[in-house]
C-alpha cells in the first residue's frame, strides 16, 4: 500500500450526499473565468493565515454499499512558507488527526493508540491533496492539478467557484481520480469538497461555521500520549 493510499485510508477519503444549501442551477463560466478566479486564489493566498471549520464527511464504500458520517472541527493554519492541519473528529468516535513537518499523525484515545505516517519524501505531493482550497494560490493550484471550470454556484449564500480538478502526478492519480470543490476564491477557502477514488468510494465534505483569519487555539487538537500509547509507523 502506497504512502498516499495510508493517508487516504486513515482520513476516510470519500464520500456522498451533504446537508449544504446549493442552488440547483450554476451560471455556465465566461471566457477568461477561470483565469479570473485563479487570479483572486492568487491574491487571498496572501491574507491567508488560518481557517477553523466545522465539517461533516459523508464516506460512501461501494464494497459494502454503506455510506458513513463523521464530524468534528478541522483547522488549516500557516506557519512560515507551509500549512499545518488538525482534525478534531468527534462523531461517531473521537479521533485525532495532525498534520505537520511532512508527517500524518492519527489518535485514537478508544484504544490509546497512534498511527503515524512519514510522507517527508512526497510531502509537496501531500500538501496539494490534504490542502487543496485552503489558503493554497492559483499558481499552485494550476500547477499540481488540471482544472475544468464548472461556472460559479451559490454555497449558502456565498458565490463560489465550482472546479473540478483531476492530479498531474501519476502516483496522487492512482488514489484520487479527481475532486470537484466549491472555493470562495475572495478568502482562497473551500466550502464544499467531492472526492473519487479508483474504487468508486467517494465522499463530500462540507465545512460550515467558518472563521478566516480569526486565530486558532490549538489546544483541542493536540496529540496527548503517555507510556502506555501504542505506537506504529509507515
Amino acid at each position: 500500500m502506497t504512502t498516499l493510499r495510508r493517508i487516504a485510508t486513515l482520513l476516510i477519503l470519500s464520500s456522498v450526499v451533504s446537508g449544504l444549501a446549493i442552488s440547483s442551477a450554476f451560471a455556465q463560466p465566461k471566457p477568461g473565468h477561470l483565469d479570473e478566479v485563479l487570479r483572486q486564489m492568487d491574491a487571498a493566498s496572501l491574507k491567508f493565515q488560518s481557517t477553523e471549520a466545522s465539517f461533516q464527511w459523508d464516506l460512501y464504500e461501494k464494497v459494502v454499499q454503506q455510506t458513513t458520517t463523521q464530524k468534528g472541527t478541522i483547522y488549516f493554519k500557516k506557519e512560515g512558507p507551509v500549512t499545518v492541519m488538525g482534525v478534531k473528529m468527534v462523531s461517531p468516535s473521537l479521533k485525532i488527526i495532525e498534520f505537520k513537518n511532512g508527517l500524518l499523525r492519527l489518535y485514537d484515545p478508544s484504544i490509546d493508540h497512534l498511527t503515524v505516517v512519514d510522507a517527508t519524501k512526497n510531502k509537496a505531493q501531500l500538501e496539494s491533496f490534504l490542502t487543496v482550497g485552503f489558503g493554497g494560490s492559483g499558481k499552485d493550484l494550476a500547477k499540481a492539478w488540471t482544472i475544468s471550470d464548472l461556472g460559479d454556484e451559490i454555497v449558502n449564500g456565498v458565490q463560489t467557484a465550482k472546479l473540478d480538478l483531476v492530479p498531474k502526478d501519476p502516483a496522487l492519480r492512482n488514489n484520487c481520480t479527481h475532486m470537484t470543490i466549491w472555493v470562495d476564491p475572495v478568502r482562497g477557502i473551500e466550502l464544499k469538497q467531492s472526492l473519487y477514488l479508483p474504487s468508486e468510494d467517494y465522499r463530500t465534505a462540507v465545512y460550515n461555521n467558518i472563521k478566516y483569519n480569526q486565530g486558532v487555539d490549538t489546544k483541542p487538537y493536540q496529540i496527548k500520549t503517555d507510556g502506555k500509547t501504542t505506537t506504529d509507523s509507515h
